[in-house]
C-alpha cells in the first residue's frame, strides 16, 4: 500500500504545482485553444484557453510511478510499464495533433490518416508486447481469453486479441478525444475511473492466486499491485490538474 500512496502523493504534488507553471508558459507562448467555426457560438469565448495540458498528466503520472517505486525500493514490472507506454504514447499523438492546431493557427492538427496510424502503431505494439513476456509462473501481461470478472477459457487466439484490444484503445481514446475539453470533464470522469482501477488492483492483489494458495476463489492475474500503482499515479494526477 505504501507504494499506492506515494504514487498518488507525488503526481498530485506535481500537477498541482506544475500545471500553473504549465500555464503561464503555455499563455507566454500563445498556445491557446483554437475554436472550429462550424460548432456553437458558444464555444467561441474559451478560444486561447491554454491547450496540451495533458502533457502535465502524463509528466505527473510517470514521476509518480517512478518516484514511488524509487522511494519503497520495489521493483517495477512489465504489465505497469506496458501501461505507461500505452498512455505516453497515445499522448505523443495528441501532443503532436494540439502543436500543429497551435504552430498552425487551425482548429485541425493532425490529419485523420495520421493520427490513426500513430493511434494503430502504439495500441498493437502494446497488444503484441502485453501477450508475450511471461512470468515464472507462465502469465503474461494480458491474457487472451475472453474474461468477466475471471478467465471464462474461451480463447480468442493471439490474432484476435490483438484485433480486440486495437478496437477497445482506439475507443476508449476517441471516446475522451469527445469529452475534452468540456470544462474538466474528462479529467473529472478519470479521476473516478482511475480509483476503481486502484481499488480492484489492491482487491486482486490480496485475493491473487500466486500468494493465496489454496483459497478456492482466487484471481490468475499478472501484477495487480503494480497496476494499482499505475493507476494511483494517474488520479493523482488528474486531481492535481482538475483544478
Amino acid at each position: 500500500m505504501r507504494q499506492v500512496l506515494s504514487a498518488a502523493s507525488i503526481s498530485l504534488i506535481i500537477a498541482l504545482f506544475g500545471t500553473p507553471v504549465a500555464i503561464r508558459l503555455l499563455v507566454h507562448r500563445g498556445f491557446g485553444q483554437l475554436i472550429r467555426d462550424d460548432g456553437p457560438t458558444t464555444h467561441h469565448t474559451k478560444r486561447g484557453t491554454p491547450t496540451m495540458g495533458g502533457a502535465v498528466i502524463i509528466l505527473g503520472t510517470l514521476l509518480g510511478y517512478f518516484g514511488a517505486h524509487l522511494f519503497t525500493l520495489s521493483d517495477v514490472s512489465v504489465s505497469g510499464l506496458l501501461v505507461l507506454y500505452l498512455m505516453t504514447g497515445l499522448g505523443l499523438v495528441g501532443f503532436i495533433d494540439d502543436y500543429i492546431k497551435v504552430s498552425k493557427q487551425r482548429s485541425l492538427g493532425l490529419r485523420a490518416h495520421a493520427k490513426l496510424i500513430g493511434q494503430s502503431f502504439v495500441a498493437i505494439s502494446f497488444a503484441i508486447m502485453a501477450i508475450r513476456y511471461p512470468d515464472p509462473s507462465g502469465f503474461t501481461p494480458a491474457s487472451t481469453d475472453i474474461s468477466f470478472i475471471r478467465d471464462t477459457g474461451i480463447t480468442l487466439g493471439a490474432v484476435l486479441f490483438v484485433v480486440w484490444a486495437y478496437v477497445m484503445i482506439a475507443g476508449t481514446s476517441n471516446g475522451v478525444n469527445l469529452a475534452d475539453g468540456l470544462d474538466g470533464l474528462a479529467t473529472g470522469t478519470s479521476v473516478m475511473v482511475f480509483a476503481s482501477y486502484v481499488l480492484i488492483g489492491v482487491w486482486q492483489f490480496g485475493q491473487n492466486c500466486a500468494t493465496n494458495i489454496g483459497l478456492s476463489k482466487c484471481y490468475e492475474v499478472r501484477d495487480p499491485l503494480d497496476l494499482a500503482v499505475v493507476a494511483a499515479a494517474v488520479m493523482g494526477s488528474c486531481f492535481g490538474f482538475l483544478w
